[in-house]
């Protein structure tokens, strides 16, 4: 009897999660080296109240944040198993769309790993930030967009307006991928979806997704957008955005993919077999130039990047197959040579691998500024609970801890408990919104202000602890304001204090 045969080949589906979960096993390994970012922990503190919208970012990424803490508890790796997982799915929808513009395996896998080494995409899946799923969500929009303009089925535009929904529910900058949508059908032959119901039906699905921020926002009179403009503003004032462009093909892709991703754009933009997918061009075309005038900063165009690249390896494949066989293996060995290098670059420099302090970390550091944030938080709280058990019983009635900054709320929020801390107060962001207390502190610990300001707000205050941390790293809460006063908090009407008492960071 002849025995029977099993076929153990992997489909190109199977090849794409195989990569993204070897990407997310990476980012769980590594993600424990350092601690929370201070982005973080505010992000952890929201999670824990949640509400249908937040100063900083809307809902979405703090309910997946609870998820993370239900699911794993406070612990690094387990909140950032999510962003991980984002930062995987981006790398199997970038392969697939490869293979829908007809790339080969090898295109597909090639698609993959050009995205898997992203700057951006590498550090958004070592922390958890809101951009970690907004980068996803444009991902998945030109996933849609590929899949309706090949198959010119219009019930396409309903995953379109879903995707947009969530991005929307993300971040507020997915309204930068609406306009290049929105001017990519205009601005070719998909304008004839526009008779189409499924299209409106999308556009109505984003709406629903996307009603419940927008009437908290309309509660809170907006108070995102002046959040977003003043932090926009600070940004063009410290030159952040001046590197915009330049950034394009250093922070926002790796430098080894820029030949990809301009092959990519050339797909969509010129190339025959690219003319059914013309809006992508625009859908990455009108966002680089809204940015650039509006003065965005360099990694805010990151998630346009993976269909560019995804096409481009189309472009690539196409290439070597028009090579003599000799030529082909050279340029293909070069080419993988180079993702390599890539790899070994991004890894070096914005993965958390490097021991603190060490040469490596140092570079890194340097030019990963993230890392530095990720140092001292459990020992800034361990010197506030220092200072709080050496008060006096009557200084300790009904004392108060006011943090300068989210980092410093977060942290004491976060380990405060295990030394019986109370939850801190800012006047930072969302902690304005969530108020001083009931009933209103009768002191205060101050950390993250200079003594003047300490004074002439809560005075009289006096010096009581410095913070410190055990690798001696130099940061905001070591150099700048490392004093925790002592102040009375000598406040008549803590209502009216309050009311003007916040701002933004």
């Amino acid at each position: 009897m002849e025995k029977q045969r099993f076929d153990f080949r992997f489909g190109d589906l199977s090849i794409l999660l195989l990569l993204a979960v070897g990407r997310v096993l990476i980012s769980l390994l590594t993600n424990s080296e350092y601690g929370f970012h201070r982005d973080e922990l505010a992000m952890i503190d929201n999670a824990r109240r949640l509400a249908w919208g937040f100063v900083e970012y809307p809902p979405l990424a703090p309910f997946v944040a609870r998820v993370s803490l239900v699911l794993f508890g406070p612990s690094s790796v387990g909140v950032r198993y999510f962003a991980a997982v984002a930062q995987g799915a981006a790398m199997v929808l970038g392969g697939l769309i490869t293979k829908e513009l007809g790339g080969s395996r090898r295109a597909q896998i090639l698609a993959a790993l050009a995205i898997a080494i992203s700057p951006v995409s590498v550090a958004m899946g070592a922390m958890f930030q809101y951009t970690s799923f907004d980068y996803l969500w444009w991902v998945l929009v030109a996933y849609f967009m590929v899949r309706l303009l090949k198959s010119d089925d219009p019930r396409w535009w309903l995953g379109i307006g879903a995707a947009i929904g969530l991005g929307l529910m993300t971040k507020y900058a997915m309204a930068f991928l609406v306009a290049g949508v929105v001017l990519g059908v205009l601005l070719t032959p998909a304008r004839r979806y526009l008779r189409s119901p499924w299209l409106w039906g999308g556009v109505a699905l984003a709406l629903l997704i996307f009603l419940p921020n927008l009437v908290w926002q309309v509660q809170h009179r907006f108070i995102s957008l002046e959040f977003l403009s003043d932090i926009h503003a600070r940004d063009v004032r410290i030159g952040r955005s001046s590197g915009f462009l330049v950034e394009q093909f250093f922070l926002a892709t790796n430098p080894v993919t820029v030949p990809l991703w301009l092959a990519g754009l050339y797909f969509y933009a010129l190339m025959p077999a690219g003319r059914r997918y013309r809006p992508l061009a625009w859908m990455y075309t009108i966002p680089l130039v809204l940015l650039l005038v509006t003065k965005g900063r360099g990694y805010y165009l990151a998630p346009a990047y993976p269909m560019l690249m995804a096409a481009g390896a189309v472009v690539w494949d196409q290439w070597l197959a028009s090579l003599p066989v000799r030529s082909a293996r050279i340029a293909a060995v070069a080419s993988w040579g180079a993702l390599v290098a890539g790899t070994v670059l991004v890894v070096l420099l914005v993965l958390p691998v490097a021991p603190v302090n060490s040469p490596l970390w140092k570079a890194a550091a340097g030019i990963n500024g993230d890392l530095v944030e990720q140092v001292g938080w459990p020992e800034l709280v361990e010197r506030v609970a220092d200072v709080y058990g050496v008060l006096t019983p009557e200084e300790r009635e009904g004392i108060g801890i006011l943090a300068g900054n989210y980092g410093e709320a977060g942290a004491i929020n976060l380990y405060g408990p295990e030394y019986g801390l109370p939850r801190a107060i800012s006047g930072i962001n969302t902690y304005w919104l969530a108020g001083y207390g009931d009933p209103p502190p009768k002191g205060l610990l101050v950390l993250g202000l200079d003594s003047a300001e300490a004074n002439r707000r809560f005075g009289p205050c006096r010096l009581v602890g410095r913070i410190t941390n055990r690798e001696n790293v130099a940061n905001e809460e070591t150099t700048r304001y490392p004093g925790v006063l002592y102040c009375r908090a000598a406040i008549k009407s803590w209502p009216e204090f309050w009311k003007n008492y916040h701002w933004f960071g």
